[in-house]
C-alpha cells in the first residue's frame, strides 16, 4: 500500500506566540548539532523531540565516562588499584543517588538495569497486594503478582477518591504509579497519594522513569516508600538504573539474581544470602553504567531546579501554545484538573496515520518523535479516540527553534499531506524510495 499525504482541514502555521523565542538549550548534550539525512539528499539538524523515549548523554557524563574507562575492573573483591577504583565508583554513586533522592538514612539504593527491572525486583519483595492506576506504563502495571487496578476518573481528584476507595475495600500493601504519564506529561500528586497510602497501611512506589529528569523527588519529604528510575532517560544511556527505598522488604526478599556477589557463604546444601543491596545485585555490575548515572545527577544538580523548571515551562508552553491553534489534531489529555506537566504532548490526527505523520517528520523534516500506544496501553485506549498518538516530548538540549520546526512541519504534513510516498510495511511506514544513506560504524 502507498500513500501520499494526509489530508484534513487546510490549515496555515501560525506563529509560535508570545513565549520567548530565544530560549536555547539548557544544558550540553552528545547530540546537539547533529546533522541527519532527509530525502532529497540535503541534510539538516536533528530535532530530537523522543526525549521520553531515551535521553542523549550530557556531555559531562559522557566525559566522565571516557575519563574513568581506564580504570575499569572488577569491584568489591580485586586488589589492585583499578578495581579499587572501581569500587569507589559504584559505591560513591550510591551515596550520590540517595542525596538527589532525599532517601532516608536507613534506605537501600539497589542498582539495577532500568526501571523496569526494579520494578520487577520491588515485586518480589511486596508481602501482599499492590494497587495501580490504569494510567500507568506497562514497567509499573505488570510485574505485580497480587494486582487490583483503580481505573482512572475525568479528574485527578476523582480518581484519588477511587483510590481511597479501593484502599478502604481491603488491606493493601503497596500502592504503586507514576510520578508522571509518559503519554500526557500530566505529574501526579505523589506527596497526596503517599499520605493516602500510608492512612490505609500501605505503603507507596512511584515509577520516576519520567518524573526523575524534570522534577526534584525527595523520598523524606514526600513520603514516597520506594523509588524507581533509569539512567537513560536521566541523560546517562549507558544501561543502568536504581530502585531505592526501604530495606526491611528487599531484605526479605528472594535474591533478585542468584548468583556470585549476592550470598555470604555457599555449600552444596545451603546458601546464605547477603542483605543490604548486595542481595539484588548478583554477577558483575554495570561499573560505567552506575558512574554514569551519579555524573548525571550531579549535572541536573548543576543546572538547578530553578534553570530547569523554567526551561522546561517556557518551551512546554510555546509547545502546546502551537498545538491549540493546529487544524487537523487533537490533544490528548487525561485529567481536566492537571495543573502540572511535563514538556510532553501527544496528539491524534483527526484522519489518516500517525504512523505516516512520524515517518514523514523524520525522513522530511529531521525530526524524531514517537507514534504508538507508548506502552500504556490500557491508559491510551480510554483517553484516546484513534488507535495510536503521535507523541513530542522535549528535554535539556531543547530549544524553542526545535518546537517551532516541529509545529511548521506538523501543521504542513496535516494539511498537505508528506510530499514523498510512503509505504505500509511489516516496521511500519516507510519512504517507497529512501536515497538517506545508511549509516554503519566502522
Amino acid at each position: 500500500m502507498i500513500a501520499t499525504e494526509v489530508r484534513t482541514p487546510a490549515h496555515t502555521a501560525a506563529p509560535a506566540g508570545p513565549t520567548d523565542a530565544a530560549v536555547g538549550p539548557l544544558a550540553a548534550l552528545a547530540d546537539a548539532g547533529l546533522e541527519v539525512p532527509v530525502l532529497g539528499g540535503r541534510t539538516v539538524r536533528h530535532v530530537n523531540l523522543d526525549v521520553a523515549a531515551s535521553a542523549p548523554a550530557f556531555d559531562a557524563v559522557a566525559a566522565h565516562v571516557a575519563r574513568v574507562l581506564p580504570y575499569y575492573a572488577s569491584v568489591h573483591r580485586g586488589s589492585g588499584y583499578p578495581s579499587q577504583a572501581s569500587t569507589a565508583l559504584v559505591e560513591d554513586a550510591r551515596v550520590t543517588v540517595a542525596r538527589h533522592v532525599g532517601a532516608r538514612d536507613d534506605d537501600l539504593v539497589v542498582f539495577t538495569r532500568n526501571t523496569t527491572d526494579a520494578l520487577n525486583l520491588l515485586a518480589s519483595a511486596v508481602p501482599g497486594e499492590t494497587v495501580v492506576l490504569d494510567i500507568e506504563h506497562h514497567a509499573n502495571l505488570l510485574p505485580w503478582r497480587e494486582r487490583r487496578v483503580v481505573v482512572g476518573r475525568a479528574t485527578i481528584a476523582g480518581t484519588l477518591e477511587a483510590l481511597a476507595a479501593e484502599l478502604a475495600a481491603r488491606p493493601t500493601s503497596l500502592v504503586s504509579v507514576t510520578g508522571a504519564s509518559n503519554v500526557t506529561g500530566e505529574v501526579l500528586p505523589v506527596e497526596a497519594i503517599a499520605a493516602l497510602a500510608h492512612a490505609h497501611g500501605a505503603r507507596l512506589a512511584v515509577d520516576a522513569a519520567q518524573l526523575l529528569p524534570h522534577r526534584r523527588v525527595d523520598l523524606a519529604a514526600s513520603g514516597i516508600d520506594y523509588l524507581a528510575f533509569s539512567g537513560h532517560k536521566a541523560y546517562a544511556p549507558y544501561g543502568s538504573g536504581a530502585l531505592v527505598g526501604r530495606a526491611d522488604w528487599l531484605d526479605a526478599a528472594p535474591a533478585h539474581l542468584a548468583g556470585g556477589g549476592a550470598v555470604e557463604s555457599v555449600r552444596l546444601d545451603a546458601t546464605e544470602w547477603k542483605r543490604g543491596p548486595e542481595r539484588h545485585e548478583a554477577g558483575t555490575p554495570n561499573v560505567l553504567g552506575i558512574a554514569a548515572i551519579a555524573r548525571a545527577l550531579d549535572e541536573l544538580d548543576r543546572l538547578g531546579d530553578d534553570a530547569r523548571g523554567a526551561h522546561e515551562e517556557a518551551l512546554t508552553a510555546r509547545l502546546h501554545e502551537g498545538l491549540d491553534r493546529q487544524r487537523g489534531i487533537r490533544v490528548i489529555r487525561g485529567f481536566a484538573d492537571a495543573d502540572d506537566r511535563l514538556g510532553i504532548a501527544t496528539i491524534e490526527v483527526v484522519d489518516g496515520s500517525v504512523g505516516l505523520v512520524a515517518a514523514a517528520l523524520a525522513a522530511e523534516h529531521g525530526i524524531s518523535v514517537r507514534a504508538g500506544r507508548f506502552c500504556a496501553h490500557p491508559f491510551f485506549d480510554r483517553v484516546a479516540r484513534r488507535s495510536n498518538g503521535l507523541r513530542a516530548s522535549l528535554g535539556a538540549g531543547s530549544s524553542a527553534d526545535d518546537v517551532d520546526r516541529f509545529l511548521d512541519a506538523l501543521a504542513r504534513l496535516v494539511a498537505d499531506g508528506p510530499a514523498h510516498a510512503y509505504e505500509r510495511t511489516p516496521a511500519g511506514w516507510c519512504p517507497a524510495v529512501d536515497d538517506r544513506p545508511r549509516l554503519a560504524f566502522d
